[in-house]
This record gives C-alpha cells, sequence and structure tokens, in this order.
C-alpha cells in the first residue's frame, strides 16, 4: 500500500492542486485587469461536507474492490470549473476586474495552500510515528 491509497492524502493532493488552479485563474484576472470586455474567473468551489451530508451534492462512492458496489454509470467529477464571477463593479469598458478583490482572492488561496501543506506534514509525522518499532 502507498501513499497514494491513503484517502486523505488524496483528497489533500487535490485540493492542493484546486488551489494552485485558482491562483493561476486569479493572476488571470489580474493580467487582464485592463482588457476592455473582460469578465473575472474563479473556480467553483469543491463540494464540502456540509452539501455532502445535506445530499445538494450527491458523492458516487467509490470501488475499491471488485466485491464492493459498483460506482454509477456515467458518474464523472471535476473539481476545476471555471466560473464567470465578474467583481463588484465594472468599467466603462466592460472590464470587471477588481485588482484589489482579486489580491483578497489569491491571499485566501495562500492561507488555504498554507493550512493544507501544514496538515500533510502533520499526517506524514503521524505515519512516520505509527511505523516506528515500540519502545526505539
Amino acid at each position: 500500500m502507498g501513499i497514494d491509497d491513503i484517502p486523505l492524502f488524496s483528497n489533500l493532493r487535490g485540493r492542493l492542486g484546486w488551489l494552485a488552479e485558482r491562483q493561476r485563474v486569479v493572476a488571470q484576472n489580474v493580467a487582464n485587469a485592463d482588457t476592455p470586455g473582460y469578465a473575472a474567473r474563479d473556480l467553483a468551489r469543491p463540494t464540502d461536507f456540509a452539501d455532502a451530508l445535506s445530499g445538494a451534492n450527491r458523492l458516487a462512492m467509490a470501488r475499491t474492490s471488485a466485491s464492493h458496489i459498483p460506482t454509477a454509470p456515467g458518474a464523472t467529477t471535476s473539481p476545476f470549473i471555471i466560473e464567470r464571477t465578474p467583481d463588484s463593479e465594472t468599467t466603462p469598458d466592460g472590464n470587471s476586474v477588481v485588482v484589489e478583490e482579486q489580491m483578497l482572492r489569491m491571499a485566501e488561496s495562500r492561507m488555504e495552500y498554507d493550512a493544507a501543506i501544514g496538515f500533510y506534514q502533520k499526517s506524514l509525522n503521524m505515519l512516520r510515528l505509527a511505523s516506528r518499532k515500540p519502545g526505539g
């Protein structure tokens, strides 16, 4: 069993990928802050735990063995959906990018990225501790 088979680490890897992609989209928004008609974009938030429990966005079950319940046919998941999300104001030339709001999104993503990296490191330390020989 590799570290990639542990759901915690695969979820963290997915979260880090989503945050990196969000930083790329925000950077594109800032680069196009003076482009006429450009609408700011952002990534759609992945399903959170509360939504999954409420049934608003049903999650497909993962099949880890042939004897387990099969997943629904045609079920696909893509956490990287880019949406047009105009900022709070639009200039007369139709550009809706507000650099200050983009900087807030970038800082928010950075804080979430740092938190996920910290959680990843703590989880690795826990695995190392659990794999040590008792008393050694």
